[in-house]
């Protein structure tokens, strides 16, 4: 553990961080699993899955969460698999 006060502190605002950017992680990996799993069964609401999966992926890169790269191709993998379904 550190001695200094304000490592004291960084370590408690890291694990803050941490946590919240695992929980944002986790809901974005959800909203793409939906996503999938509407297109491949092409159930009536795929678009509105796919369309919000794409919002939750340009807010965690907004976030700083992922790439702008890994954004940008985890959208064109959703887009292209909806394309196909249709």
């Amino acid at each position: 553990m550190a001695n200094i006060k304000s490592a004291k502190k960084r370590v408690k605002v890291i694990a803050t961080k941490t946590a919240r950017n695992k929980a944002a992680k986790s809901a974005l990996k959800t909203a793409i699993k939906k996503a999938y799993y509407a297109v491949d069964t092409n159930a009536d609401n795929k678009q509105e899955a796919v369309r919000f999966a794409i919002k939750k992926i340009d807010q965690a890169t907004a976030k700083g969460i992922l790439h702008k790269n890994t954004a940008a191709r985890r959208k064109s993998n959703l887009q292209k698999r909806l394309n196909e379904a249709a």
